[in-house]
């Protein structure tokens, strides 16, 4: 058996397709969504990221800007030009790209943007209305997870899903999202203890732990769906990811690669979030 691969790349080309439809449509209502993304220093991968961004926007038709800061810039400035796009009708999304510096607090920055133009999917409000279900705007990277696996009509009611990773980002989220489905979830970390006596058993298997290749087929149940967040360089320069894919391709039913899997949907997601947030938030 070799497992399917489920391509992040073509499904966000996909999703990139119908969302210029979208917005093709909005803007003969006079709304065209507006992003900006605040970059503060100049940290090379947050630059390349802020890149990929702005050229999905365009591709769509989103109008987008990036306000670029230095590394130096006192964090009460930083909070006082977010108030500022708080306040600005033509912003409809604001991203603050993370990591920032170590002299300002990314929890104050995150809680400071207006929940209803977050489309990083961060702010508590927001994090509190997934909690119970509600409609919000959904942390992109788990967004990207779940719309991969609805992709191919992959059952999670009723299946385990096992979280190897506990970020605010990543995995608590994912677990989150995969719960409201109605999966039953398990939470794995660094400090669980005989962690292939939990992934051995999970029928769907999100990994997040930014370490290279630490899980193989003998992580793996025979026919479960693994989904591989991390993305490390090795010294070679080759992107890899957290796992084993030339051995885990042998067991699991469906696999994402990296790079080409998750990556591209996190930058789908927040356009799509982008164009909820011109539109009004549905149901709200």
């Amino acid at each position: 058996m070799s497992a399917e691969i489920i391509s992040g790349k073509d499904l966000a080309q996909e999703l990139r397709l119908n969302m210029k439809q979208e917005v093709e449509e909005l803007r003969k209502e006079g709304i065209t969504p507006q992003l900006t993304v605040v970059l503060v220093g100049d940290n090379p991968a947050s630059k390349s990221y802020v890149k990929g961004k702005e050229k999905a926007a365009k591709e769509v038709g989103i109008s987008s800007s990036v306000i670029e800061l230095p590394a130096t810039i006192p964090e009460e400035e930083l909070l006082q030009l977010i108030h500022k796009l708080n306040q600005d009708k033509e912003v409809n999304g604001i991203l603050v790209q993370l990591p920032l510096p170590d002299h300002i607090s990314e929890q104050k920055v995150i809680e400071t943007i207006n929940p209803d133009k977050d489309v990083d999917g961060f702010h508590p409000v927001n994090i509190g209305r997934m909690m119970i279900g509600e409609d919000t705007f959904l942390p992109c990277t788990p967004y990207g997870i779940l719309t991969m696996l609805k992709s191919r009509n992959i059952q999670l009611e009723g299946k385990h899903a096992v979280v190897i990773g506990r970020s605010n980002i990543v995995g608590k989220p994912v677990g989150q999202l995969l719960l409201n489905e109605n999966a039953t979830v398990t939470y794995c970390h660094s400090r669980t203890k005989d962690l292939r006596n939990f992934t051995t058993k999970a029928d769907i298997l999100i990994v997040a732990i930014g370490k290279p290749n630490v899980l193989t087929a003998e992580d793996i149940k025979d026919g479960a769906v693994v989904i591989d967040v991390g993305i490390n360089r090795l010294e070679s320069g080759k992107l890899t990811g957290d796992v084993d894919f030339e051995s885990a391709v042998s067991r699991a039913s469906y696999i994402t690669p990296v790079p080409k899997g998750v990556g591209p949907m996190t930058i789908a997601m927040l356009l799509k979030n982008t164009i909820k947030a011109a539109k009004g938030l549905e149901n709200r």
